[in-house]
């Protein structure tokens, strides 16, 4: 007889950021490529335009780590020293102190250093206030992300699995792939979920528990975890 299922703890699971751990696959090669030619850009500022759950934020979080940029901060004097490096996570999110994003890009266009934006529109679709800020986002570089591919989502699930610790059958990672929502904010949930269910059942990630819990998705269940 079975013992009875355990209770998965929701603890906390920080995915790599590292550049080491990029997928990468025809959607978002031209984008890693670009980022990675630093500092040999054509244009000190570059903008990677992509929808939400592409992987702008994991691109930028590289560039951070490999190129030793800081992170955006309104208040933070970011381009006194020359060479600066300065990512902007979002740039079309309302909210930026306009004034500031443009000291930051003004400057990396004068040649004291580098600016990397991510954005979900292209900048001559930001609204911006600032005809100024405006006018030097426009003329970036700018460089584009599609929607993940199969390649990129499956990549990114075997990823997922193995940081938690779990050995998936490659076919059941490919059906996955080819049936969820194509972002890898998805490929993050459902890896989650797969793992608690996995734990809480004392059983494998097989094909089955994906279609059960790819079902519960989209009929909206929140938990589809068993309890006996």
């Amino acid at each position: 007889m079975a013992g009875p299922a355990q209770i998965p703890l929701d603890l906390p699971h920080l995915d790599s950021q590292a550049r080491d751990d990029l997928v990468v696959s025809p959607s978002n090669r031209m984008a890693v490529e670009a980022v990675d030619a630093w500092p040999d850009w054509p244009h000190p500022v570059l903008v990677v335009v992509g929808p939400p759950g592409s992987g702008k934020t994991h691109l930028a979080s590289a560039f951070v780590a490999e190129a030793g940029a800081m992170p955006f901060r309104p208040g933070t004097e970011l381009c006194a020293e020359p060479g600066f490096r300065v990512v902007v996570d979002d740039i079309d999110r309302p909210g930026y102190d306009e004034a500031e994003l443009f000291g930051v890009v003004n400057a990396a266009r004068s040649g004291r250093g580098f600016v990397l934006a991510t954005s979900r529109v292209p900048p001559a679709a930001i609204p911006f206030a600032l005809p100024d800020l405006k006018s030097r986002l426009k003329a970036a570089g700018v460089v584009e992300l599609g929607a993940p591919d199969d390649i990129l989502l499956s990549g990114v699930l075997m990823k997922l699995f193995a940081d938690r610790q779990l050995e998936v059958d490659p076919g059941v990672v490919h059906y996955l792939a080819a049936r969820m929502e194509r972002s890898l904010e998805a490929a993050r949930t459902i890896v989650g979920r797969l793992d608690r269910e996995a734990l809480a059942t004392r059983g494998a990630v097989t094909r089955r528990l994906v279609r059960r819990i790819l079902q519960a998705e989209e009929e909206g269940e929140a938990d589809v975890t068993r309890t006996s």
